[in-house]
């Protein structure tokens, strides 16, 4: 295997110490897989996509990370839940559907708005604090889902969202024009 020679600055010696101690003292290895990192980024930039960082899971749940292009949002809200639909292609040509619902709140009031549950069934008791309540709420939760084509977004999200980005799923990320 071909030896290179780096050379490093005395204040950047600390950083490759400990690049070499995380990747199990294989500095070429700390090396090799940042570079590669770096080219995969720096090549997708350049041909007009993002790197898109989105959580998933339960509450604070965990990051993932793509390549790619935000083609449309669309949000509504679902009973006391609010859920945000992002549909991004991905720089290998995949769509990748990220649905982030909020948490859901419940208390034990009658109605749609606060005003009609004020007066039903005593429901004034409570706000005056005269009277014991209930309430609860279920963790929000994102989720992640690739798919191969668009068309297998049919039915994942709302048609009014799907008609809406349709033509734009055909264009190019990026188009070079010869001008």
């Amino acid at each position: 295997m071909p030896n290179k020679t780096i050379y490093v600055s005395d204040e950047d010696l600390p950083v490759f110490q400990r690049a070499q101690e995380l990747a199990g003292g294989k500095l070429s290895a700390a090396i090799s897989l940042a570079l590669r990192r770096y080219v995969e980024t720096e090549e997708g930039r350049q041909e007009g996509y993002d790197e898109i960082v989105v959580q998933v899971g339960q509450g604070a749940g965990r990051k993932q990370r793509f390549s790619g292009v935000l083609l449309g949002e669309w949000g509504r809200t679902a009973g006391s839940r609010v859920e945000m639909f992002r549909v991004y292609r991905s720089r290998k040509g995949k769509f990748v559907l990220h649905v982030d619902r909020s948490p859901e709140h419940t208390d034990d009031m009658e109605g749609d708005n606060w005003l009609e549950g004020l007066f039903s069934r005593g429901a004034w008791r409570t706000y005056l604090g005269l009277r014991d309540s209930n309430w609860g709420f279920i963790q929000g939760e994102a989720t992640l889902e690739v798919v191969d084509t668009f068309e297998q977004l049919r039915g994942r999200i709302p048609d009014e969202f799907y008609d809406l980005i349709a033509e734009m799923a055909e264009r190019p990320a990026v188009e070079d024009l010869d001008i």
